[in-house]
């Protein structure tokens, strides 16, 4: 391979996006078939929809319409444990011409796989890649994230879904916007935000350096809209909510008090105050794992069905020896066995469920549960994933959500609740301005240079043009 090859292979294709919509499966709602149509019309689509709205058919039918035209196969990515779904999410549907594949070897046109599998399969043997539960790619290491960008770049058709579009960092949709072959990461950031240094005193903001200039607000959601359609309900769109109004979610905040002395840059405080970085909420929830962990399985009691969101092994591995029914999914176990795991919970056959966000909040459902115990963190996109497994639609009881914490992570909930409302700001920005285009235009520099006349003592001719020579 010569250099110009290298770097022919490093460029997006720049190729026409989308094809007419061919077929729509029966049964779909109005909303859903709308979305579909857009989507494939599209090519190259972002489709931000909450959790419980149909994801799942909307992915099946895009990957339809693109094997028909194309005659090529598609590959669905999907996190854990949610491949078999669509599997009977297809049958449900009469899409038969589809498999999961743990090897990268397929007969059907739909292949689905999981993001850890990624790596045997070849990107040139497809024109079409749907990403499931996208935002997903956030909880993977570097190496992950990587393969599965630079897998996309070279095919055609790119489509990412997923329910939480950066809700706490709007400069995360650049990765999408990127993803999809539309305005780069860097180039997003430099036309639309501010370098901000001075954000230790924000709940909000701990860990971001960007923030969105205020003059731009307008254009920016208007460019994310461009290439990407949204929606939290159906009436967003012009449509009947009618069943996808959910019942009651109840959120009950448990405190227990940590008895011990707080620890700050080595040194034990004489009074115990809030925890304010990183390091001292770490700190505080590892001081607290005992009573936090009886708390939630008190919690736990008098429900058939519960999972246990924690974020320390010691959490889990101390959550299992105290509730006897409840089984741990731990993040060094094979994919198999995890899958195990999550497959016997949604039958029933285990009744309390042990795990971590990062592992397992994308994409399962989970309506058989209507109980959960959380350990908040600052994520709320972990937070909000987690909920939703259990507050979607086919759900018919009241959902309980037990968030248990120390009286030192008051920060924490502070934060959550923030951000909580950014998302809400964000859709609703998103919704406001949905297919209103803003076009980014490149300005080429086509000027005469002029060297100063203190350099000068002479002229040469370069490329047929006058320069100054020194």
């Amino acid at each position: 391979m010569d250099y110009n090859e290298f770097i022919e292979s490093k460029r997006h294709t720049a190729a026409d996006f989308g094809i007419k919509c061919l077929w729509l499966p029966e049964g779909m709602f109005d909303f859903q078939k709308y979305i579909t149509e857009y989507a494939v019309n599209k090519g190259r689509c972002g489709v931000f929809l909450d959790t419980g709205l149909g994801k799942t058919v909307i992915e099946l039918a895009t990957a339809v319409n693109y094997v028909r035209s194309t005659n090529r196969p598609v590959l669905i990515l999907t996190p854990l444990a949610v491949a078999f779904q669509f599997i009977r999410e297809a049958e449900k549907f009469g899409i038969d011409d589809i498999e999961y594949s743990k090897d990268g070897r397929y007969r059907s046109k739909i292949v689905v796989c999981n993001y850890e599998r990624l790596k045997k399969f070849n990107p040139n043997d497809f024109d079409c890649v749907i990403l499931d539960e996208s935002s997903i790619l956030k909880n993977f290491d570097g190496a992950i994230k990587t393969e599965v960008t630079a897998f996309m770049r070279k095919v055609k058709y790119r489509f990412l879904f997923t329910a939480t579009p950066s809700p706490n960092d709007f400069v995360e949709l650049g990765t999408g916007s990127e993803a999809l072959g539309y305005l780069g990461y860097s180039e997003m950031l430099t036309k639309f935000f501010s370098n901000n240094e001075n954000n230790v005193v924000s709940t909000l903001n701990i860990g971001n350096k960007w923030y969105l200039k205020p003059h731009a607000k307008t254009d920016f959601f208007r460019w994310v809209s461009g290439w990407s359609i949204s929606m939290r309900k159906p009436s967003d769109l012009g449509f009947d909510d009618g069943p996808f109004i959910l019942p009651e979610l109840v959120l009950n905040y448990n405190e227990v008090k940590n008895e011990q002395n707080q620890i700050v840059n080595g040194q034990i405080l004489l009074f115990n105050g809030l925890a304010h970085t990183q390091s001292e909420v770490r700190n505080e929830q590892k001081q607290t794992i005992e009573k936090r962990c009886e708390k939630a399985v008190e919690l736990a009691q008098g429900h058939e069905y519960t999972v246990y969101w924690c974020n320390f092994n010691a959490e889990g591995d101390l959550i299992e020896k105290l509730d006897k029914d409840a089984r741990q999914i731990h993040g060094s176990m094979e994919l198999e066995e995890k899958e195990e795991l999550l497959l016997a919970f949604y039958r029933g056959e285990i009744k309390k469920l042990v795990t971590k966000p990062k592992i397992t909040a994308f994409g399962l459902n989970w309506q058989r549960c209507n109980h959960t115990v959380f350990f908040p963190t600052f994520s709320y996109e972990q937070w909000y994933q987690a909920i939703r497994r259990f507050y979607r639609f086919g759900q018919k009881r009241n959902v309980i959500a037990d968030m248990v914490f120390s009286d030192g992570q008051k920060r924490v909930l502070d934060s959550l609740m923030q951000k909580t409302e950014k998302a809400n700001e964000l859709f609703s920005s998103l919704n406001a301005n949905l297919h209103q285009n803003f076009d980014i235009k490149s300005q080429e520099f086509n000027r005469q240079i002029i060297h100063p006349n203190f350099l000068s003592h002479g002229k040469r001719t370069v490329n047929n043009r006058q320069l100054r020579a020194v």
